[in-house]
């Protein structure tokens, strides 16, 4: 089943079902959004195959420009999304789907942010490293014991992993543009 109730924290196992339902969910998002959709892409849990995740879809979005978000609010609204404004992250504009149960969080952002970049380093180095995709797994696991009824806590718990897989996928980006030496003098 898809969706959460505000506020709690559940891990399911990976559904490929969640894939189906982001493609179907973007379609409609670049339907609505027209010419100020960039690029929209599925992140999160629900993106990676193989592990648990909250059952909610998240999904970003990225726009040319920030001052675009003003044209596609309404009919994100039409399309049943509640718009919360940056919502804690500084040019993020947030978007929830679901009442009582989330099902959607959609995240627009601008296209050569850190937020665009970071939301697809992260997914795609867990999909190229599935035993760190495990300990993600392993680590949200532990804090859903703990943090069941405490979205927060639960997410703050996440941070020191996050942080650290980024600044892996970072270094393993730069090493793959950086031109190796020549084993051979010609």
């Amino acid at each position: 089943m898809l969706g959460l109730e505000k506020g709690a924290v559940k891990l399911s196992p990976h559904r490929e079902e969640w894939h189906e339902l982001f493609a179907a969910e973007a379609q409609q998002l670049i339907s609505a959004a027209g010419k100020h959709a960039f690029a929209v892409e599925h992140i999160g849990s629900t993106a990676i195959c193989g592990i648990a995740a909250k059952p909610i879809i998240n999904i970003a979005l990225a726009v040319r420009e920030i001052a675009d978000v003003e044209q596609i609010i309404k009919p994100f609204e039409n399309l049943d999304y509640v718009y919360r404004g940056e919502n804690g992250i500084l040019n993020r504009h947030y978007f929830r789907k679901g009442s009582p149960r989330r099902t959607h969080h959609l995240h627009v952002v601008h296209y050569e942010s850190d937020l665009w970049r970071n939301h697809l380093l992260f997914r795609d180095y867990l999909r190229a490293n599935p035993q760190i995709a495990a300990q993600y797994e392993n680590l949200k696991r532990e804090l859903v014991q703990t943090h069941r009824e405490n979205r927060e806590a639960y997410t703050e718990g996440k941070t020191e992993f996050i942080e650290n897989v980024l600044k892996a996928a970072i270094e393993n980006f730069k090493m793959l543009l950086t031109p190796s030496k020549p084993k051979f003098k010609i």
